[in-house]
């Protein structure tokens, strides 16, 4: 029987790691993108003598992690540099959620991806994808709220990333987290139900 794979997806700060932990917290075997990007980049990390060779000593910091504000700076504001990370980076984190995938035990996987609407290798993964979706100006107000990032910034992130018209229109599944974390954790319940029943299928 072939695993059911769900793609969780949505813009900056609109919630995907709150609904990524109520999933989790049903029993949900759940694989994040960005988190295996913090482990491969993070102290000992795999990728450390890549980014340190490509980018230079000063984006490695004193605890032996790369710099991740100095990377975000500088890939933002350089379409190429952005380039360079996401061929070192991509193919590795690929792989590793790749062998999460298979070693998972759950009747179903939630696969965290970021940019999954645009990442058509992660596409092929997925038999649905889930999109979290609440409007523009609470995803910069959610951003500002837990970073130092400035209202300019945030938005210059927002408008990197897929229009919120184009990546709804590639959902199977919506959350609406423009509400309270009581809504977010009753719409991942149903949607849990849901996945179990076709998992079984």
């Amino acid at each position: 029987m072939k695993r059911l794979v769900v793609g969780l997806t949505g813009g900056i700060g609109s919630g995907k790691s709150a609904a990524a932990e109520a999933f989790a917290r049903l029993g949900a075997a759940v694989i994040d993108t960005d988190a295996i990007a913090r482990e491969l980049t993070g102290p000992g990390g795999a990728a450390l003598a890549e980014v340190r060779r490509l980018f230079g000593p000063e984006f490695v910091d004193a605890a032996g992690a790369m710099d991740r504000e100095r990377m975000r700076d500088l890939v933002f504001s350089d379409p190429e540099q952005r380039k360079r990370l996401e061929a070192l980076l991509h193919p590795l984190i690929r792989a590793e959620s790749g062998r999460r995938i298979a070693s998972a035990t759950s009747p179903y996987v939630l696969l965290v991806v970021p940019l999954l609407v645009e990442s058509p290798a992660y596409r092929e993964w997925v038999g649905r994808v889930l999109v979290v979706d609440c409007p523009e100006a609470l995803q910069v107000a959610r951003v500002r709220q837990r970073s130092r990032l400035s209202e300019d910034a945030v938005r210059r992130i927002i408008a990197s990333q897929i229009q919120r018209e184009t990546r709804l229109a590639a959902a199977d599944d919506v959350i609406d987290n423009s509400g309270s974390i009581a809504a977010l954790q009753q719409q991942v319940a149903r949607l849990h139900r849901r996945y179990l029943e076709l998992a079984a299928a």
